[in-house]
């Protein structure tokens, strides 16, 4: 079962930067997210949200691919493309994976104008060596599916002095 955690940041651009660094441990296997997405509040009011993966383009590209092949198929490649292209954009466009959108804004909202909130599914962690790597980086749990124990040494992790 995937935990659930979203970290609140008083600034725009503070959320982005763990994000990246979470995504680095993902590389090194320290963490395996479902999902990670940053959510701003501008100076406007409106919310805007920043995910990880453009499921657009994707569904694009796969609906591309198997647009030529089935054109192939039917002496018409170049149709088979761009109608595959077109469906595949349209149910990308469509699809919501992982943290449910509304769920974002709505959160994000309750944010102050300027700030900005990272929201982490997460599957796997090795939480000694990931709460070591966001040491600091300030921020405050906002929402959590963690043990009342754990949430607290993120919380802790977080607003501690960089060591």
């Amino acid at each position: 079962m995937s935990t659930l955690v979203v970290i609140g940041y008083d600034d725009a651009y503070k959320a982005e930067e763990v994000r990246l660094k979470l995504l680095r441990l993902q590389k090194e296997y320290l963490i395996d997210l479902e999902d990670a997405v940053v959510a701003v509040k501008g100076q406007d009011g409106k919310v805007k949200l920043h995910q990880a993966v453009n499921l657009t383009a994707a569904g694009a590209a796969s609906g591309g691919f198997w647009g030529a092949l089935i054109g192939l198929i039917f002496l018409n490649p170049l149709l088979g493309v761009a109608l595959g292209a077109g469906a595949g954009a349209i149910s990308g466009a469509l699809t919501d994976v992982g943290i449910n959108d509304q769920f974002m804004k709505e959160l994000a909202a309750t944010l102050d104008r300027g700030h900005s909130a990272l929201f982490v599914l997460v599957k796997r962690a090795t939480p000694d060596r990931v709460l070591a790597e966001i040491q600091g980086t300030g921020g405050r749990v906002l929402k959590s599916s963690l043990t009342h124990e754990s949430e607290a040494k993120l919380q802790a992790a977080l607003s501690a002095a960089k060591g």
